[in-house]
C-alpha cells in the first residue's frame, strides 16, 4: 500500500453536539507539538499517531450541513491511515457516554449546561498517550514539551502524506522500539532525567502488552498501566483519560489540579485527600467533573512566584 496516497476518506454525521476541539483539546502536547497541527482559521485539526498498522496522518475537518450537527469529514495518510480513521467516531467520543451525569456544584452545573458538545474521547492507543504522560511526571509543563518535541522531532519517523498537503515538520511519535535504540548522552539533551528516562524505557520494553489497557479500560486498566516500575497513579490516570476516554481517571498528584478544583468548588486551596473527597459524589465520572471545571474557564487566583522550570540539559 503506498502510503503517500490519501488510504481512507470519511464522512461521519454526529449523532449528538459535538465540540470538536474541546473533545480532541487534550491530545495536543503545547503550541509546539510535531504530532498535532491546527489551521489558520480553526477548520482542519492535523494529528499523527502510531496505530497496529503502523503510522498515520489524520485531517479532521467540520461541516455545518448534512444533519442537525453537522458533518465531519476525516482523510487520512500511511499504513495505519484505515485503523485510524474506522475508530473516528470513538476518538469523537461517540463510546462515551455522558448521560447519567449528574452536576453536584452550580460551576460545574453551569459549564455541563453550556458546554453539550464536551465529550471524553478515546484514541485506542496506550502508547502515544503514556510517553508524554511519563515526560510531563514532576516537571513543568513547558519542561516536558519541549522535550516531547526533542524527541519527536529528531527520532519520530516524518508524519506520512503527499508534500505540500501534510503540514511541513510534522513527525510521527517515537515508536517503543526507536525509544529503546536513544542513546543515554540524547535523553540528557532533551533534558529527560534518569527517572524518567527509566520509566519510559521500562514502559518501552513491555508496550506491546499494555495496549490491552485501553480494552481493559477503567480501574483494571489502570492497574495494568501501574505495574511498570516509575508509573504510578498520575500518569495512569494522564493515559487512562486519552486512551480509553476514562470517565473517573482523576489526575490525583498533579501540581494544579487540587488547588484548582478546590478554589472553583469551595474557594481555597485542597490537596489530594480534599479533592477525593469533594469530587466523592461525582464516582464514578470524576474525571468528567474535572472536565467541566476545565472548560468553565475558571481560574484560581495566584498568590506567589510560579514554579521555575529546570533544564536538565545542564546538568
Amino acid at each position: 500500500m503506498d502510503a503517500v496516497a490519501v488510504v481512507v476518506d470519511r464522512e461521519w454525521r454526529p449523532p449528538f453536539p459535538l465540540d470538536l476541539h474541546g473533545v480532541l483539546a487534550p491530545l495536543r502536547r503545547g503550541r509546539g507539538d510535531p504530532t498535532w497541527r491546527t489551521a489558520v482559521d480553526g477548520a482542519v485539526i492535523w494529528r499523527v499517531s502510531t496505530t497496529p498498522a503502523g503510522p498515520a496522518t489524520v485531517a479532521i475537518r467540520r461541516r455545518a450541513d448534512g444533519g442537525p450537527y453537522g458533518t465531519v469529514r476525516a482523510s487520512g495518510w500511511g499504513p495505519g491511515a484505515a485503523w485510524e480513521i474506522d475508530r473516528l467516531p470513538s476518538l469523537l467520543g461517540a463510546d462515551d457516554d455522558p448521560a447519567a451525569f449528574v452536576a453536584h456544584h452550580p460551576l460545574v452545573a453551569d459549564a455541563h449546561r453550556r458546554r453539550p458538545g464536551l465529550r471524553l474521547g478515546s484514541t485506542g492507543r496506550v502508547w502515544d498517550a503514556l510517553l508524554p504522560a511519563v515526560l510531563e511526571q514532576k516537571v513543568t509543563g513547558t519542561e516536558a514539551r519541549r522535550s516531547f518535541r526533542e524527541l519527536a522531532r529528531r527520532f519520530g519517523d516524518p508524519a506520512p502524506g503527499p508534500a505540500g498537503v501534510v503540514p511541513a515538520g510534522m513527525r510521527v511519535p517515537p515508536t517503543p522500539e526507536q525509544v529503546r535504540a536513544i542513546p543515554e548522552w540524547e535523553w540528557h539533551r532533551a533534558g529527560v532525567d534518569h527517572a524518567r528516562r527509566t520509566a519510559i524505557l521500562h514502559a518501552a520494553v513491555v508496550a506491546h502488552r499494555l495496549e490491552r489497557a485501553a480494552e481493559l479500560g477503567g480501574e483494571q486498566g489502570r492497574v495494568l498501566l501501574r505495574r511498570v516500575r516509575g508509573i504510578g497513579v498520575w500518569t495512569a490516570a494522564e493515559t487512562a483519560q486519552r486512551a480509553w476516554g476514562d470517565p473517573d481517571a482523576v489526575s490525583f498528584g498533579d501540581f494544579h489540579v487540587p488547588n484548582t478544583d478546590g478554589w472553583a468548588l469551595l474557594g481555597h486551596d485542597l490537596d489530594d485527600a480534599g479533592m477525593l473527597e469533594v469530587l466523592a459524589p461525582y464516582v464514578p465520572q470524576r474525571q468528567r467533573a474535572v472536565r467541566y471545571i476545565e472548560a468553565s474557564g475558571f481560574r484560581r487566583p495566584r498568590f506567589g512566584p510560579r514554579f521555575s522550570p529546570r533544564d536538565y540539559r545542564s546538568f
